[in-house]
């Protein structure tokens, strides 16, 4: 019993639709789905007007939580000229198809990270929606926290100076708590398993701090977790400006934790999950607590998408920049596999990538 193809969609007034995803637990379903409903509830700018699910039972429960029509069908929903946009939350293999069928029918996507499981399908995903003249806008939400965009400001204010160094951890308990019927925790469904699930995210902020990426080394293992994916994985990643940063994500640790250092010429910024953000300037002696606003950054982000479907803006993250966000996890996944460092433009010019 599991979702078919999800969707959030937009009449031509200010209304948006929302119909679950095909995902195979219900925790999840309800945790991304609910996340998403949840943010659109808190917006004044999107309303949430359909739905739809396979299933009826969730159909009609999830249309009478959030007061909005159940659709009979995806397709139903595609063929209504008074819908506009789409959210597409279904598995990664089935990103192209899903999308690529909204762009033919006239519709705006957005769409769940990553934006497919490899650069082939993200292509042609990508280029559908240019063809089509709709706006595709890509979750990418972890960039949009307070802490980062504090950090992002300082950084293009030139009070950093030069940019050497990063460090971060991204890290979630899943031991227990899997179902591995879930393509989330296969690798066809999910390749390089932990990492490209949700160290893609601090890969994301990363590159929206120090910079492009242009080489990847990295190492995965299978620890704790049953299945045939790595639970844990770490990536070093050179990027354009000469600077180095890491990446460690794991699924087989004792508890939720992230972490991001920002280490320039002229000053440095730590953040972590429990102590929050911190920042020390060449020549201080203990770093400064810095409070930076709070940002919904799924209203934020579902806003901005929103934005420029009504033609004023663009989304900060679009299908051309969550390519190359791919990129970077294929060349990780690939210098996992294969023991050597690997060039960001090996992976772009791979046709098999």
């Amino acid at each position: 019993d599991c979702f078919h193809k999800g969707s959030l969609v937009r009449p031509a007034g200010d209304n948006l639709v929302l119909a679950p995803p095909y995902i195979v637990e219900k925790s999840q379903i309800e945790q991304l789905v609910g996340t998403l409903a949840d943010a659109i509830k808190k917006s004044d700018k999107i309303n949430i007007v359909s739905c739809y699910t396979r299933s009826e039972d969730k159909r009609d429960a999830f249309a009478k939580k959030y007061a909005c029509v159940a659709a009979p069908s995806y397709e139903s929903i595609l063929a209504d000229n008074n819908i506009d946009a789409i959210i597409n939350t279904t598995p990664n293999s089935v990103h192209k198809e899903t999308t690529i069928a909204a762009a033919q029918a006239g519709k705006h996507v957005f769409l769940d990270k990553p934006i497919a499981n490899t650069l082939a399908d993200g292509r042609a995903l990508t280029d559908a929606c240019r063809k089509a003249g709709v706006v595709l806008g890509m979750g990418y939400q972890r960039r949009r926290e307070g802490h980062f965009r504090w950090i992002k400001q300082q950084i293009d204010a030139g009070v950093f100076g030069k940019l050497v160094n990063a460090e971060s951890n991204i890290s979630r308990d899943r031991l227990g708590k899997i179902d591995l019927s879930s393509w989330r925790y296969q690798a066809s469904g999910m390749p390089g398993g932990v990492m490209l699930q949700i160290g893609i995210h601090y890969v994301d902020v990363l590159t929206y701090l120090m910079g492009p990426v242009k080489a990847v080394s990295g190492r995965s293992a299978q620890l704790v977790l049953p299945g045939d994916n790595p639970d844990v994985a770490s990536l070093i990643l050179e990027h354009e400006n000469g600077a180095l940063s890491t990446v460690n994500a794991s699924y087989a640790s004792a508890s939720e934790y992230y972490l991001m250092n920002i280490y320039g010429k002229d000053a440095s910024a730590y953040y972590d999950l429990h102590t929050g953000l911190r920042w020390l300037k060449r020549g201080e002696d203990k770093p400064t607590p810095v409070t930076p606003p709070k940002i919904d950054t799924f209203v934020d982000q579902l806003e901005e998408w929103a934005a420029a479907v009504r033609g004023q803006g663009a989304p900060e993250v679009d299908g051309e920049k969550a390519t190359l966000s791919l990129a970077v996890m294929r060349a990780g996944i690939r210098s996992a596999q294969e023991g050597r460092r690997i060039e960001i433009a090996e992976i772009m010019n791979d046709p098999n990538a």
